[in-house]
């Protein structure tokens, strides 16, 4: 029997939730789906500076499937810039924090 779903723990939805290039029309065939999940990776990790442990502490999971997250999630931003392919955030295995979250770029203005 597989373990059960360990749901990720993200501070918000993001507020904008595709992008790509501007100069070429939408073809359904060149999007890349990033989950919120790992949409929230690269925020901590990146945007916030917070490494890879701290990051597993915020979202409650191990350290090792922060960096197997945000290692697809990077990989998915080299896709879309490289080969000009849009990016749409959506789905993944993640909770709305119900509590504040301690982020200094925190979308909602929790550490505010």
């Amino acid at each position: 029997m597989p373990r059960p779903t360990k749901w990720r723990r993200v501070c918000c939805l993001p507020a904008n939730t595709e992008y790509g290039p501007s100069n070429r029309p939408i073809n359904l065939n060149d999007y890349i789906n990033m989950t919120v999940d790992e949409y929230e990776t690269i925020r901590l990790i990146d945007l916030e500076e917070l490494t890879q442990e701290e990051c597993s502490v915020q979202m409650r999971i191990a350290r090792t499937t922060v960096q197997r997250i945000y290692q697809d999630a990077r990989h998915k931003i080299a896709e879309s810039l490289v080969l000009g392919k849009h990016l749409r955030i959506e789905g993944g295995e993640y909770e709305i924090n119900s509590g504040s979250c301690r982020a200094k770029n925190c979308p909602k203005k929790c550490a505010r």
